[in-house]
C-alpha cells in the first residue's frame, strides 16, 4: 500500500488502489455469513420456524439475522478489492464481461436450486410460475437477488470510481429516500415488479433498490480495506471504526426496543424477520449493525483467524458453491429423498447446520484438489 495515504478529502476523487492478491479475512467475513446462514436454513427448512423452541428464536435464530447484511457487504467489497481500480485501466471491458458471465451463472443455479427448494412441496404448474418469475420461493431468492445485480454493478463501478467521496454519500442517501417513497407506491398492483425492486411484505425476495445501498456502503468499505489492511495501525483504525459504527447501531435498535417498551418482543420480532421484507429500521439497524462488528472481527483477526478457522473460511472462499451444495442436502437429501420434513428436533437441526458447514469446506477443498489434479 503506498506509504504516504491520507484520508480522502471531502471533493477529492479517489486514487484506486489495487489488490494483491487475496484476502484471507474477506474470506473469514464472507464464510461467517454463510455459516449463519446454512444454520438458519437447516432450522427452517427442517423444522420450520413455527415449532423452534423460545431458546432457540433467541438468542440463537435471533443472531443469525447477521447473515443477510454481512453477505451483501462483503458483497461490495470483494467488488472494491477485485474490480473497482481496474474499472480505469484498458481490460475493463474483458473484467466487466466476467461479471455478466457470472451473473448468468449464478442466475443459472438460482433456478435450479428454485426447482430442488419447490420439489417436495409443489405442484409442477407453480413450480413453472415460479421459474417465469410470476411468484417468488424462498431461501434461494437471495441468488435470484445477486444474479441481477451482477448485470446492473459492473455498469455502475465506473461510475463510482470517478465519483468524489460527497457524490458517493449522496447516492447511498439518495437510494435510501428513493426506496422509502417506492414502498409507498402500489406499482398499479404489480406486486412482483415491486417486490424486485424494493421489496414486497408478502414475497420473501430482495429489492435490487433496496439493498444497493449496502453494495455501495461494501464498496466503501473495501477501498477503506485496501488502503489499511497491510499498515497495522490505519487496520487498527478501520477495526475500531466499524466495530463502533456497528455497536452504536445495534444500542440504536435496542434503544427503539426499550421505547416500545418490549424489549423481548422486539427481539423475538427481529427473529421471525418483522422488517427483514421489506427492510424496516428496527431490523436492519440490528442486522447491518450487527454484520460491521462481525465484519471488524474478522479483519482484526486476520490470517491467523482465517486459518484458525479454517473451515468457514474455505465455505467463504467459494461462496455459490457452498451454497448449492447446502441447500442441494437440506432440501433434495434430508426433505425430498430421505422425507425428513419435520422429523428433526431443534438440537439435531443445529448440529444438521454445523454438519453441513464442515460437508461445505469438505466438498471445496475435494473439487479444487480434483481440478488441481487433473
Amino acid at each position: 500500500m503506498p506509504p504516504n495515504w491520507s484520508p480522502l478529502k471531502w471533493t477529492e476523487k479517489p486514487q484506486l488502489p489495487k489488490g494483491e492478491g487475496r484476502i484471507a479475512a474477506i474470506d473469514l467475513a464472507r464464510g461467517i455469513a454463510i455459516g449463519l446462514m446454512i444454520v438458519s436454513h437447516s432450522v427452517s427448512g427442517l423444522v420450520g420456524i413455527r415449532n423452534v423452541p423460545d431458546w432457540g428464536m433467541v438468542p440463537i435464530h435471533f443472531l443469525t439475522k447477521f447473515s443477510s447484511s454481512l453477505f451483501i457487504l462483503v458483497f461490495g467489497i470483494a467488488l472494491a478489492v477485485a474490480f473497482l481500480s481496474y474499472t480505469q485501466s484498458d481490460d475493463w471491458p474483458k473484467r466487466r464481461l466476467k461479471l455478466w458471465l457470472r451473473a448468468v451463472e449464478v442466475w443459472f443455479w438460482y433456478k435450479a436450486l428454485l426447482v430442488i427448494e419447490m420439489l417436495p412441496f409443489y405442484p409442477p404448474n407453480e413450480i413453472v410460475d415460479a421459474l417465469l418469475y410470476g411468484r417468488f420461493a424462498i431461501w434461494v431468492e437471495i441468488l435470484g437477488f445477486y444474479a441481477i445485480a451482477l448485470l446492473w454493478v459492473p455498469l455502475m463501478l465506473p461510475l463510482w470510481a470517478r465519483a468524489p467521496l460527497w457524490g458517493r454519500l449522496a447516492t447511498i442517501g439518495a437510494l435510501i429516500a428513493l426506496t422509502i417513497w417506492l414502498q409507498s407506491l402500489t406499482f398499479g398492483g404489480n406486486d412482483i415488479l415491486k417486490a424486485l425492486l424494493v421489496d414486497h411484505e408478502d414475497h420473501y425476495t430482495w429489492g435490487q433498490i433496496s439493498r444497493a445501498p449496502m453494495i455501495l456502503v461494501g464498496l466503501l468499505i473495501g477501498e477503506a480495506l485496501l488502503r489499511c489492511y497491510f499498515d497495522s495501525a490505519k487496520r487498527r483504525r478501520l477495526v475500531l471504526t466499524l466495530l463502533s459504527l456497528g455497536a452504536l447501531m445495534v444500542a440504536g435498535f435496542y434503544a427503539l426496543a426499550f421505547a416500545s417498551g418490549d424489549v423481548p418482543a422486539a427481539m423475538l420480532a427481529v427473529a421471525n424477520n418483522v422488517g427483514k421484507h421489506p427492510p424496516g429500521l428496527g431490523f436492519m439497524l440490528f442486522s447491518v449493525g450487527g454484520a460491521l462488528m462481525l465484519l471488524a472481527l474478522a479483519l482484526a483477526g486476520g490470517a491467523k483467524a482465517a486459518k484458525a478457522l479454517l473451515p468457514l473460511t474455505m465455505v467463504g472462499s467459494d461462496a455459490l458453491k457452498a451454497f448449492i451444495f447446502h441447500i442441494v442436502m437440506v432440501f433434495f437429501v434430508l426433505r425430498f429423498l430421505w422425507e425428513g420434513d419435520g422429523m428433526y428436533t431443534y438440537p439435531q437441526a443445529l448440529g444438521v447446520g454445523g454438519l453441513l458447514i464442515l460437508g461445505a469446506a469438505a466438498w471445496i477443498w475435494v473439487t479444487r484438489w480434483m481440478a488441481n489434479h487433473r
